[in-house]
């Protein structure tokens, strides 16, 4: 197939839309989310570098903007059903990672495969970059939820993925970032004028209190 198949594959992603099979008032492509993640964790790396951490910007970037394209394969999970259990997350990683790797070897040169098994492989990882990316995801999950929930989509999956995602982005509370989405990002959200704005308020609160709690 050749290096011509991953160009126009790129194109692909547009057209896979996230939380699929739900009604949603604004549609989000796995193109676009990816687009979203990697300026969220560039200004992420700004708030590490300020705090006086050294960030890989190259490991950063690459993982941000790599970080779901396996999803060209198997389409997106919604994320409550990906990580209802440890067993079922690790078989839905350890699928894309086959199909992947199929994708790379059909696709690329050899003297490229071993940069795309690297580039393609989970960016999750324990490194500072990592966990940037990490709640870079879950942050950009947060405001496409927010977004249907101050629309006043009734849908309730997405109350489900906002608390999930504030979970998530809680327990990186020890990076400097995640400190600033929480005293200068977040209260601006929760400002928005929107219908369920006490309830939603209450909730994140609620959140918040018992994670530090622990």
């Amino acid at each position: 197939m050749g290096v011509h198949q991953y160009f126009k594959s790129l194109s692909d992603l547009e057209k896979i839309y996230r939380c699929p099979g739900k009604f949603k008032f604004q549609e989000h492509s796995v193109a676009a989310h990816s687009f979203k993640v990697a300026k969220i964790a560039q200004f992420f790396g700004h708030v590490e570098e300020k705090a006086g951490n050294k960030v890989n910007w190259r490991a950063l970037y690459q993982k941000a903007l790599n970080h779901d394209y396996p999803e060209l394969f198997t389409g997106d999970i919604k994320t409550p059903v990906k990580y209802s259990s440890k067993e079922l997350h690790e078989l839905f990683k350890q699928v894309e990672e086959e199909m992947t790797k199929n994708f790379i070897n059909g696709v690329f040169p050899e003297e490229y495969r071993e940069i795309y098994f690297d580039l393609f492989k989970e960016g999750k990882d324990d490194t500072l970059e990592g966990k940037i990316l990490s709640v870079s995801d879950k942050v950009d999950l947060l405001y496409e939820s927010f977004g249907e929930i101050q629309k006043g989509n009734p849908e309730p999956l997405f109350l489900e993925i906002y608390e999930e995602s504030l979970r998530t982005i809680l327990q990186f509370s020890g990076l400097a970032s995640v400190q600033y989405f929480l005293t200068s990002i977040l209260p601006d959200l929760l400002a928005e004028r929107f219908i369920e704005r006490s309830q939603l308020r209450g909730i994140t609160n609620e959140i918040i209190e018992n994670e530090f709690k622990r």
